[in-house]
């Protein structure tokens, strides 16, 4: 089947936020500039509840696909997600239970909408890869594996740190990377996207459908995001997006980034014309640049994609009142907690502002609790609910607490 050929499209589509195309991305370009219609792949391994900004980075890439009228396939990686990815893992993951891997998915399929078109003409077509990995028997993976070299497995830096450090490498880790190429061959697929960091794990699907089907299959490997040092944001920073966040907190987890996130950021997290992010690169390079005021269009143009145009102007005037002018916003959630009095680990936790009282005592202590505007220095502070106390949680969160 023919697709419309679009040039200007095309070439973007290969180099934006693009870090690598194997065989090659002249290849690649030249596939698809024959107008052929492609079948393409992302998966997602349900290992937390929601996806986050790097998932997003890669449905965004598969966006772009479809819009061009090629065939994507959102996988949910129901089986792999109870094997667990070893990619750069220094010791073994947790092993899920099908519930657990579905339960964790429930939502997936939703925040993706906000990239990938579920409905129409080209529409994207969800997929659980246990659809064809639960049907195959021992024999089978015997058969499979016969494929793969066990020093394959072993060149991989994670494995080879960890029988440095004489930590066990579970055989079922092998297995991952075999079971993730199957997914190529059961799909027929054409084109597979990833992080950069799944290079090895696509490119073994790429050896195992040229062995089985002689079919050559690209691999599109994504930037990560990550500052010029190579360091990466994550949980542990406290800037991780989740796409289930509310709109405010979007935003303000983007312009909590530091500033040498935003030149990559914008290429790889935006949908901003692609002329305009080469401009806003080139202006950050230069001594007059405006960081703030960028890194405000940074954090709206990020909130917008995931939840919406409205959502995002109304996070950024939340985030204009209450950090730049640091007023109290007007609406509040108020919550009645039927105690006369709580202490304030107590409060912390019952109002879900924190997780554990673990969570709440190191916030206290990082100077991030606030009553009534007054800072919070004591852990054993017994806040009395008589009247209606305002609660705010570092900058950003505000609630209010009554009896």
């Amino acid at each position: 089947m023919k697709n419309n050929i679009n040039n200007k499209g095309i070439e973007e589509l290969v180099t934006r936020g693009v870090e690598e195309v194997y065989p090659d991305k002249a290849s690649l370009e030249k596939k698809l500039k024959s107008g052929e219609k492609i079948k393409l792949y992302c998966g997602f391994d349900p290992s937390a509840k929601s996806l986050h900004i790097g998932h997003a980075i890669l449905i965004n890439k598969l966006a772009q696909f479809q819009k061009l009228g090629h065939e994507v396939i959102f996988l949910i990686g129901d089986f792999t997600g109870m094997i667990g990815d070893p990619t750069d893992k220094s010791s073994v993951r947790k092993k899920l239970s099908r519930e657990e891997v579905l339960v964790n998915s429930k939502d997936y399929q939703k925040q993706a909408s906000s990239f990938l078109d579920f409905e129409g003409k080209n529409s994207a077509v969800v997929k659980y890869n246990s659809e064809w990995n639960d049907k195959l028997n021992f024999k089978d993976l015997i058969e499979l594996s016969s494929h793969f070299t066990v020093q394959q497995m072993l060149q991989r830096d994670m494995f080879q740190k960890r029988q440095e450090e004489e930590k066990p490498i579970y055989l079922h880790e092998f297995l991952y990377p075999l079971t993730q190429a199957y997914d190529t061959v059961a799909m027929d697929i054409d084109l597979e996207i990833g992080g950069n960091d799944q290079m090895f794990n696509m490119m073994c699907g790429r050896d195992l459908i040229r062995t089985l089907k002689n079919k050559e299959k690209f691999v599109l490997t994504m930037k990560l995001l990550a500052d010029e040092n190579g360091k990466k944001m994550g949980k542990s920073e406290g800037n991780a997006v989740f796409l289930d966040e509310e709109a405010s907190e979007i935003y303000g987890k983007v312009m909590s980034w530091p500033d040498k996130f935003m030149s990559v950021a914008f290429e790889l997290c935006t949908q901003t014309e692609w002329q305009e992010v080469k401009e806003i690169q080139k202006e950050l390079k230069t001594k007059d640049a405006n960081f703030r005021d960028i890194k405000m269009k940074l954090a709206k143009e990020i909130t917008a994609s995931i939840k919406g145009v409205k959502e995002a102007q109304s996070a950024e005037e939340y985030f204009v009142k209450t950090i730049q002018k640091k007023e109290v916003p007007d609406n509040i959630e108020e919550l009645s907690l039927k105690k006369d009095s709580l202490n304030i680990l107590e409060l912390l936790v019952l109002t879900k502002l924190t997780t554990s009282k673990g969570e709440a005592r190191r916030l206290i202590n990082q100077s991030g609790v606030k009553i009534d505007g007054e800072l919070v220095s004591a852990v054993d502070l017994e806040v009395n609910l008589d009247k209606t106390r305002l609660i705010q949680k570092g900058k950003r969160h505000f609630l209010k607490v009554k009896k």
